[in-house]
This record gives C-alpha cells, structure tokens and sequence, in this order.
C-alpha cells in the first residue's frame, strides 16, 4: 500500500507533522498539526491531497496548537483519543507557559478511544491505542508504516513526566511497539525516522541495555 508522507518540521519544538496521501483516490490526513498553520496548509495544498481528518497522536500542544486553524480552513473532523481529553483542555494554559499564548481548544469530533480504524482511500488507517507518553497516546498504521508521535523515537522514547506514566509506557513498550514487525516505517514526532527493526536492534529502550523499569525511561 502506497503513500506519499510530507513532512513538515514546525514550531519551536520542531515537532514533524505530516501530510499523508493516498495517490490512488487523492485523499489525504494531517497528523499532528502542531503550530505553524500556513505551512501546513500550505503544505497540504501543494500535495494535492483532498484532506479527510485531522489526526492527532496525542494532545501535547506541539502537536495540536494548530489543529483549531487548520480545521477552520479545511473544514475537516478532528480525532482525539478521550484519554488526552483533560490535557486538550488546557492548551491555553501550557501555551502561556511556553509563550505561546492563545492558543485554541478545537472540538474533538472523533473520539479514537471508539473506533479501531479511520477511513483512508482504498483501506483504512489502523488505530491503536499506545498510552504511557499521555494517557490517550495512539499510533496510527497503515500497512507497514506507522506514525508513533512521541511514542516512540531514532534511539530514544518519548518522556514521562508531562502527564505520562512510565510503567505503563513499559508495558506499551513490550505488549504492543515491540509486537510490530521489523520492516515497520516509524515516522516520529521529532527528528529522524527509522524502522521498528533498527530500534529493536539498537534502541537501549528496547533491546534491554536500558531496562523497561518506569524510572529509566524519560
């Protein structure tokens, strides 16, 4: 299953939302429109993508500070695992406090936490729920290739301590992430991309050097 994945690399953050197409019907999805919302419009724009849904890994606000512009533009539902519901509510709040005041509390239209799958030309893009980083934390898999937002990163895993547990991040960790093939695409929240096998391999998180104990992880 082919995709064309844009990314572009936004706010002080410098969080990758991306752009995903599916050439063959011309629809397309933003993950994690976290700030800058004229690039990504713009972004999506010079794709060709038909935007369906605004997708959000979690409610971090580098990776949904934009989402309420990006939806007044587009016109498109926005979907939100429930888990991350409470910290949605205060982007305001945790703007201000990283000077990024006014920031926009979009309306959730799709709760993540109810359905298994969203719609995306052809198939559809698996949702899966991978708590630990936020609470209402998920992965979004299409065919061999997932976004994981901070869930999982080049070398390094996402931190615990703004709203996250860390033993249930362990458990995320083992149970699900690791499950996953090795020839999975990792498209991460931050920095490089990589594959499920090369962290499997290399990742101190996951091939035990750093043991999955809660306090390890950050």
């Amino acid at each position: 299953m082919d995709i064309e994945v844009t990314t572009v690399v936004v706010g002080a953050f410098q969080q990758n939302c991306r752009i995903v197409k599916d050439p063959a019907s011309g629809e397309g999805v933003i993950v994690d429109p976290g700030a800058e919302a004229d690039r990504i419009l713009a972004a999506a724009e010079t794709s060709g993508a038909r935007i369906t849904h605004l997708l959000a890994t979690h409610a971090h606000l580098d990776h949904v500070g934009a989402v309420a512009e990006v939806k007044r533009a587009l016109g498109v539902p926005f979907a939100l695992h429930r888990g991350d519901f409470e910290l949605l509510q205060a982007l305001p709040q945790h703007g201000a406090m990283f000077g990024m005041p006014g920031l926009e509390v979009p309306e959730v239209d799709i709760d993540l936490s109810e359905v298994t799958s969203i719609p995306f030309g052809a198939g559809e893009i698996r949702v899966v729920h991978t708590p630990g980083h936020t609470p209402g934390g998920v992965t979004f898999l299409y065919g061999d290739e997932g976004f994981f937002g901070d869930s999982l990163f080049r070398m390094s895993v996402g931190r615990t301590d703004l709203g996250g547990d860390a033993a249930v991040y362990a458990k995320t960790i083992r149970e699900t992430i690791l499950g996953l093939p090795d020839e999975t695409v990792v498209y991460t929240g931050h920095g490089p991309d990589t594959t499920i096998g090369v962290e499997r391999r290399e990742n101190p998180f996951l091939n035990g050097t750093i043991a999955l104990d809660g306090s390890d992880i950050v």
